[in-house]
C-alpha cells in the first residue's frame, strides 16, 4: 500500500509513569504523527496468501500494519497498565487455518480477557496466532523504525460490553483489541515449545488438535510497556475496528523453534485453496 496515513501513536511506560511526576518533566505537545503503513507483502515481495482483493478498505484512513517510529510516539501519562487475566482452562484447541496455526478460546464468559490501558471496556480473548517469516528473516507485520522481527504474535480480543459476539465486533467501532508481541531469536522458550510439539498433528488445512489448559500470558514479555494506536485488521475484511496494543519488549525464542514454526506455516500454505 503506497502513500502516508495519519495515526496517533501513544506510548505507555511504567518507568516514565513512576518517575515523570518526580522530575516534573514537561510534556511534549500532543500532535498527529505521520507513520508509514507497511506494504502487505512477504519478505520475498509476494502478496499475502489471504489477500486476494484490494489491499485496503476503500476510503480507509487507518489501515494496519504500520511502521512504528520511536521519535514520533507520544508518551501519554493518562494511559494505565493493561490488565491481563487469562483462564488456562478456557483454551479449547489449535487448528490449521490454511495459512497459519491458530489457538481458539472459549469466549462465552469473561474468564479470559483484558481491560485497562487504552480500553474503556472489557475485551474477551477469542484466539491467538503467529505471523512467521523464514528463519532470520522479517516475518512480523508491524515494524519498528523500519526493523522487522522474525515473527509477531497476535492475541485477538473483542468488546463484550458493546457487542453480542465476535462477529459483530469485527465490523463495529472499537470492536476489537489486539495485543501484538514481537519475537526475536535467542534463548529457548519453554511455553512456546508446548505449541511447537503439537504442529505435526495439524499438518493439513482445517486439521485441529485439542489442547490442555494453556495460559497465553506466559507468551507476553516481562516488561509490559506498549505502543497503542487505532488501526485495522491485517487480513480480510481489513475493518478499521482494532485498538492495537504493541508490546515494546520482544520475546526470545530459539532458532530451532522458529524453524519448526516456519515449516508448519509452509505446510499450511501448500494446502491453501
Amino acid at each position: 500500500m503506497s502513500g502516508r496515513n495519519a495515526w496517533k501513536i501513544l506510548a505507555f511506560s511504567l518507568v516514565e509513569q513512576m518517575w515523570a511526576p518526580l522530575w516534573s518533566r514537561p510534556m511534549k505537545p500532543e500532535r498527529w504523527c505521520s507513520q508509514q503503513s507497511c506494504a502487505r507483502q512477504t519478505s520475498t515481495n509476494t502478496l499475502h496468501p489471504l489477500r486476494t482483493g484490494p489491499v485496503s478498505v476503500p476510503g480507509g484512513t487507518r489501515q494496519s500494519p504500520i511502521n512504528i517510529q520511536w521519535k514520533d510516539s507520544i508518551y501519554d501519562p493518562r494511559l494505565k497498565p493493561l490488565r491481563v487475566s487469562y483462564d488456562a482452562v478456557s483454551c479449547l484447541y489449535v487448528w490449521n487455518t490454511g495459512y497459519l496455526f491458530q489457538v481458539e478460546f472459549d469466549d462465552v464468559t469473561e474468564a479470559s480477557g483484558i481491560s485497562g490501558g487504552p480500553l474503556e471496556n472489557h475485551y474477551r480473548l477469542k484466539q491467538f496466532h503467529f505471523h512467521w517469516g523464514a528463519v532470520n528473516e522479517g516475518g512480523s507485520e508491524h515494524t519498528v523504525d523500519g526493523h522487522a522481527y522474525p515473527a509477531e504474535l497476535h492475541l485477538v480480543h473483542w468488546n463484550s460490553v458493546k457487542y453480542r459476539n465476535y462477529k459483530e465486533a469485527v465490523v463495529g467501532e472499537n470492536g476489537l483489541a489486539v495485543i501484538g508481541v514481537f519475537l526475536k531469536l535467542g534463548v529457548h522458550h519453554q511455553t512456546l515449545q508446548s505449541l511447537v510439539d503439537i504442529l505435526p498433528k495439524i499438518k493439513h488445512k482445517d486439521a485441529r488438535a485439542a489442547m490442555g489448559p494453556f495460559d497465553p500470558s506466559s507468551l507476553l514479555p516481562a516488561c509490559r510497556d506498549y505502543w497503542t494506536y487505532a488501526g485495522s485488521l491485517t487480513t480480510p475484511p481489513l475493518t478499521e475496528s482494532v485498538t492495537w496494543i504493541i508490546q515494546k519488549e520482544p520475546v526470545e525464542v530459539a532458532p530451532s523453534q522458529a524453524q519448526r514454526q516456519e515449516q508448519g506455516r509452509w505446510r499450511a500454505l501448500c494446502t491453501f485453496p
